[in-house]
Parts: structure tokens; C-alpha cells; sequence
């Protein structure tokens, strides 16, 4: 039988990565992920390996020591990684949406500065946009950055950062009034900033605190955490592309990618789900027979099948579309919105294949079910996809009265 999730029209570069991620996933992931999370023990060994692969220069260009690969390649290879363990696939995105943020808006040395060690693996990158008050309504900002002298003094907080403790690189968007007038938007008047600090916990550096992770009901393993500014001190090379008021449309340009890195997350989980139950429908036996053979059973895993499908589709659609260098934010909204809702559904329909052991900490499904929650609610709620797809369709489909 084929492969649910296939791709057409991949090269042969690409397939040979898949390959070579998608055997890393079964031999060292797959086999040790349950118990790393139960533990909440950050997956040390799985990412060496993943340096070693190479994978954090994925889609570094190649000037910089990176592979230089489309993101539809990337977007690939975190379905197989997200497949395996879905934290895992979390230590990479953030770094890639730092790596594209610079790659696409940062100056000529801020790029020859970071992307050689961002490939290597040496750097590692984390991004901040939320705050404790914030949720979705990114206009609401209150971290703030000051000019000084030749520096930005910065004070605020910062929530929900992954890769908030290991990573040595942080983009964060604050607010600077500097330059823009009483009265400009919102957005026309945020800045990112590019901190580099010691990985950690406390005061990794004088004015920024990195408090604890934050304990999670799923998502376990990755670091989670706040980011408190207190007088930290910035040069202005630090501000991302050397100009501030450009922050809004930088960060939203990554989170472009990072949806579609959700969605690819959600493809990848829910793969794993059916996977999961479409293996133990054959082995457990109700009533004299395989409780695959009841036509209840077969109906749930047609419906799981044809959802994990839908949602790779979707997904491979939207990375294609930022690859060509066209607009995308319609394409990454459906995909991440789609793919994280079929995800939920497919998981949950797998644990109920299970029945009582899928309610088991032995059993994997267990693990899959109190992730699959955490990818309704990142790079945006379903509610905030809706709006960027509504939004959209009305200007494609604007009624000319």
C-alpha cells in the first residue's frame, strides 16, 4: 500500500533528505520520545544528531554555509521530524523563522554575522512577539524600546517563547515610538530587535531575564518560556534591517513561514496518530475478529486517512506558493488552520480506536493527545485564521456594485 502524505514532483535532493530524516525519525525519535516527555527532558541527543544532519542550515542559502532549500523541503522534513516528536520539530522553527526573518530583511553584516553560526547549529534562534496581556492582538504591544545616545534601552515582558532557554539569538518586537509621531498605527511603530544572550536561565545578560520554563500540559521536552526587559541595552545594529517602524511587517513575514510550519507540525502528528491506530485495529480482536474488520472501525480510519491527506495538500500548496516568492498569507492560513483542526480530530478518533489504553501513559496516543491541543493555538487561533482568510477572499472576490 502506498504511503499516506506523499509528495509528486520532488528532485532528487530532496527526496534523498526525506529519506535520510525520515530514518533518523524511526531509529533515534520514535523510540525514545515517550519517555523523554513523560520526563520533560529537553531531547539533547536528538538535536546533536540534527546538527550533524545539517538541519539547522536547512534553508540557510548556501553562501552561508547552509543547504540553501526551499521551504516546501523544510516544510517536509518537520512533518517527518513533528511525525516522530512534535517538540522536536518546535526546537527548529523558531530557529528557522529567526534564519528567514534575517535572511529576507536584515543588513548585509547582521547576515554574514549570524547566518554562518545559525547553520552550524553554533547560534540557535528564538522569537517573541506575545506578552502576558497580549493573546492575538499583536497592535497591543506595550514592550517598549527608548533611543539613548547611540543605544535602545529596553523594558517589558515578553510570553511564550520556545527556545526561550537554549537559544543564544532572540528576535523580539517591541514598540519605538523614535521617529514615528503621536498618532501613527500601531503596527507602523514596532521595531525588531535582535538580542544576543547566554543560553540559560536568571540574568543571561545585564536588563534581561530568562525566569524558568513554564510547565505545559503537552509540548513537552522544548523549552517555553517568559523574557523580562528591565534597562536592557541595545546598540542600533541590533535593530533587525538597521530600521526601526519595520518590525510589524518583518515578523509577520515569518510567521508566514511558521503557519506553515504548524500546519506541516499537524500533518505530521496526525500521520502518527493514524498511524498508531490503524496498526492496533489490526491487533486487537473484539467479537472473534480484528476490530479492523468491523465497518465502524474501517469509517473512522477512511475518515483519519482522508484528513491526513487533505491537510498535506494544503500544506505542500502553501509552502509552494511562498517558494514561487507570491503572497501566501491566504494559502498559510487555510493550510495551518485546516491542518491543526484534522489533527485534533484524528488524534482524537485514534485514541478512541485505543479505547481504555489509549487513556495509558504506555500507550503513545496518550502523548499525541495532549499535544495535538498546543497546535490550535500557535502562530495564531483558528478564530485569527478565519480572519486572515475572510479578509483575503473579500479582496479577491471584492463585488463591483
Amino acid at each position: 500500500m502506498a504511503r499516506l502524505a506523499q509528495t509528486a514532483g520532488l528532485t532528487d535532493i530532496q527526496q534523498e533528505i526525506l529519506s535520510t530524516v525520515r530514518d533518523f525519525v524511526d531509529k533515534e525519535i520514535i523510540p525514545v520520545a515517550t519517555e523523554l516527555e513523560h520526563r520533560d527532558e529537553y531531547p539533547q541527543q536528538i538535536v546533536d544528531g540534527l546538527k550533524e544532519l545539517g538541519l539547522f542550515g536547512l534553508m540557510i542559502p548556501e553562501e552561508y554555509g547552509g543547504l540553501g532549500e526551499s521551504l516546501l523541503t523544510y516544510a517536509l522534513c518537520v512533518e517527518e521530524i513533528a511525525r516522530g516528536w512534535m517538540s522536536v520539530s518546535g526546537i527548529i522553527n523558531t530557529h528557522f523563522i529567526v534564519a528567514y526573518m534575517l535572511k529576507q530583511h536584515g543588513t548585509q553584516e547582521q547576515k554574514d554575522h549570524y547566518l554562518p553560526r545559525m547553520a552550524a547549529g553554533d547560534v540557535r534562534g528564538a522569537f517573541s512577539m506575545s506578552e502576558p496581556g497580549l493573546g492575538s492582538d499583536v497592535s497591543a504591544i506595550t514592550s517598549k524600546a527608548v533611543k539613548d545616545g547611540d543605544e535602545y534601552v529596553l523594558d517589558g515582558q515578553k510570553m511564550w517563547l520556545t527556545n526561550g532557554g537554549t537559544s543564544s539569538l532572540v528576535a523580539v518586537l517591541v514598540r519605538s515610538d523614535e521617529g514615528h509621531p503621536e498618532g501613527t498605527a500601531p503596527h507602523k511603530s514596532m521595531t525588531t530587535f535582535l538580542i544576543e544572550k547566554e543560553p540559560g536561565f536568571g540574568e543571561v545578560r545585564p536588563g534581561l531575564t530568562i525566569p524558568g520554563k513554564i510547565d505545559k500540559m503537552g509540548y513537552k521536552g522544548v523549552d517555553t518560556t517568559e523574557l523580562v526587559m528591565d534597562g536592557l541595552r541595545l546598540s542600533a545594529d541590533q535593530v533587525l534591517g538597521g530600521a526601526t517602524g519595520r518590525g510589524f511587517y518583518q515578523m509577520m513575514d515569518g510567521v508566514e513561514v511558521g503557519r506553515v510550519n504548524v500546519a506541516a507540525r499537524g500533518c505530521g502528528v496526525a500521520q502518527r496518530a493514524f498511524e498508531l491506530g490503524v496498526r492496533y485495529a489490526q491487533q486487537r480482536h473484539t467479537f472473534g475478529k480484528p476490530i479492523a474488520q468491523h465497518q465502524a472501525i474501517q469509517f473512522k480510519l477512511a475518515e483519519m486517512a482522508t484528513k491526513v491527506e487533505a491537510a498535506h495538500a494544503m500544506m505542500v500548496n502553501a509552502a509552494r506558493k511562498k517558494d514561487s516568492g507570491e503572497r501566501n498569507d491566504l494559502e498559510a492560513g487555510m493550510a495551518k488552520y485546516l491542518a491543526s483542526e484534522y489533527c485534533k480530530e484524528v488524534v482524537e478518533d485514534s485514541f478512541r480506536i485505543h479505547g481504555g489504553y489509549g487513556f495509558s501513559k504506555e500507550y503513545e496516543i496518550e502523548r499525541l493527545y495532549r499535544e495535538a491541543p498546543m497546535l490550535l493555538i500557535g502562530e495564531g487561533t483558528a478564530e485569527i485564521q478565519k480572519m486572515i482568510i475572510g479578509r483575503r477572499l473579500l479582496e479577491e472576490y471584492r463585488f463591483q456594485g
